[in-house]
């Protein structure tokens, strides 16, 4: 059984593979649809499920939040369906406003990505049994004892903090460079890696109830 976990990066998506060994494959795709090749399970870095209205917003994320006290900004609010059709950041915003919220620019610049996951799910159903959607922020917790790691990734000590953490729960950083894709991308893509190990051994937490799907029958949970 071969897993992975995916986090997007600027030259497309870093894949972290595990097989059932343990050994670590980590790559950089184009597309998500790469990634998902002979996987039985993929844990992905990106919102999978929009609501139609801004308010009150998808309840997994308001529970991811109140898990990662110091740490719950780390849990960008996913925009509304409508807006994710929008071409500028000042069209999206505007009309996200509107409808109840308005949406920052760090959010609007992983539209692309975002419609990228939405349109592979819609458009190859049986991936929605494949593909979860995940956050590394939660999983490092969960492999810190359910508390937050408070240092940052990007920074010397934040990135220690997360590679011991990886490497006690067996899944040891083996890269800390590739072409296309920042260090703390291949960190989130192993960390979500474990959890879709985590989903495989039925051991894995979803936030959101299960019912919770969008208007495309779209799971709207994260898992960790």
């Amino acid at each position: 059984m071969i897993v992975g976990g995916a986090d997007g990066c600027r030259t497309g998506w870093v894949i972290c593979r595990r097989d059932g060994r343990g050994v670590l494959d980590i790559r950089v795709v184009k597309t998500l649809a790469e990634a998902c090749e002979g996987l039985s399970v993929l844990a992905v870095d990106m919102p999978i499920g929009f609501v139609d209205m801004p308010r009150p917003g998808r309840e997994c994320e308001g529970q991811a939040r109140k898990l990662l006290p110091g740490k719950a900004s780390s849990v960008f609010p996913t925009p509304c369906r409508p807006a994710l059709a929008c071409m500028t950041h000042a069209e999206a915003n505007a009309l996200s406003k509107r409808l109840g919220v308005g949406i920052n620019q760090q959010t609007f610049h992983l539209f692309p990505k975002m419609n990228e996951v939405d349109r592979l799910l819609r458009g190859a159903p049986a991936l929605q049994s494949i593909v979860y959607e995940a956050h590394p922020e939660l999983a490092f917790a969960r492999m810190n004892d359910g508390k937050p790691v408070l240092s940052k990734k990007r920074q010397p000590d934040g990135y220690a903090d997360r590679c011991r953490l990886l490497a006690e729960h067996d899944f040891p950083c083996p890269v800390d460079r590739l072409p296309g894709a920042a260090r703390d991308d291949i960190l989130d893509a192993i960390a979500v890696c474990r959890t879709a190990l985590l989903i495989t051994r039925r051991q894995a937490t979803r936030l959101g109830p299960a019912r919770a799907r969008d208007r495309h029958g779209l799971p709207m949970n994260i898992w960790f």
